[in-house]
């Protein structure tokens, strides 16, 4: 049979491969005065102040932990944890950095701070160990 040769000519039916297809847009694209570049590692430019924090005495939200930012506390303390973080709990066996998050969450040990962002462009800190969990 003569199908030994068929696999070679695959490329053939269908015309420009994409990168070419690309290049040939880009070239076209040189010669326009309007840049269209769109750079996503730099936040949108807004006309907005930088919020403001508000005082300890003066925090208006609730001190009870949300789900999700128990959620976010526990992934966020699992992963400094194993990045070798110092533990700060006494550990009785337990090897996983989650459960060690969890068990530092529960004694109030994990050293960090919710941010909570409110529309009038303010913010409150709330640190872990204040907080009244789920």
């Amino acid at each position: 049979m003569d199908d030994d040769h068929d696999h070679d000519d695959y490329q053939d039916s269908y015309g420009n491969e994409p990168e070419e297809e690309m290049d040939e847009m880009n070239e076209e694209d040189e010669g326009d005065s309007f840049n269209n570049k769109v750079d996503f590692n730099k936040p949108p430019k807004a006309n907005l102040p930088a919020p403001k924090a508000v005082a300890k005495e003066d925090r208006t939200t609730t001190p009870y932990m949300t789900k999700y930012e128990r959620a976010r506390i526990l992934g966020a303390r699992a992963l400094q944890l194993s990045m070798n973080a110092p533990v700060l709990v006494d550990l009785e066996g337990e090897t996983d950095a989650l459960n060690i998050a969890m068990k530092e969450l529960n004694n109030k040990m994990i050293p960090l701070v919710v941010r909570r962002y409110l529309p009038d462009n303010t913010y409150e800190d709330w640190e872990v160990s204040e907080m009244i969990l789920p």
